[in-house]
């Protein structure tokens, strides 16, 4: 009879929290040509690829091949059953800001133009945008994946595993 005492509350509670996803901040960007972005861009799905930090670059780039192969030029087995936008943001707070405009000159030379669409530079206050999606370690990249409605429908972060852009995909299938 204990079991069920201390059971009982938590099978009222676990279904709320679990259903319970939150909004994706809304923030704006700036693309490669100048023009602002903003995110979540609602009406379809997206995955956002979050960078907060240097450190987080070379994980960033064993995971930016894969996810853009499966969602934007529709490689996987499930991909061409829905509709999803990719994009990468790489955060400039602080002392990053002055990397600001180099980075994004140094993506229009070195990097095609259809994957330079998908990068969305923000410059800001970190402190919301981090605290909104539960961003504690700038050292590794954050990948979200956005409803429609703007909420986020899944969560990933650190290295790349194929298990983990399975997980990403999940929720639009």
């Amino acid at each position: 009879m204990q079991f069920f005492r201390c059971f009982f509350p938590l099978a009222l509670v676990l279904p709320f929290s679990l259903s319970a996803q939150a909004l994706f901040p809304a923030l704006e960007g700036e693309n490669v040509q100048g023009g602002q972005v903003r995110l979540p861009a609602g009406g379809n799905w997206s995955i956002v690829a979050v960078i907060a930090g240097k450190k987080a670059q070379p994980e960033l780039e064993k995971w930016f091949a894969p996810a853009y192969n499966r969602f934007v030029m529709k490689s996987g087995l499930f991909a061409s059953s829905y509709d999803v936008e990719l994009y990468l943001v790489p955060v400039f707070t602080g002392l990053n800001k002055a990397a600001y405009g180099p980075s994004m000159n140094a993506l229009k030379k070195q990097v095609d133009a259809d994957l330079a669409k998908q990068v969305v530079f923000f410059k800001g206050d970190e402190g919301p945008l981090m605290d909104a999606l539960g961003i504690k370690d700038t050292s590794i990249p954050y990948f979200f994946t956005v409803d429609p409605a703007g909420k986020i429908a899944h969560r990933e972060s650190g290295k790349f595993s194929v298990e983990k852009l399975d997980a990403l995909e999940a929720p639009m299938l």
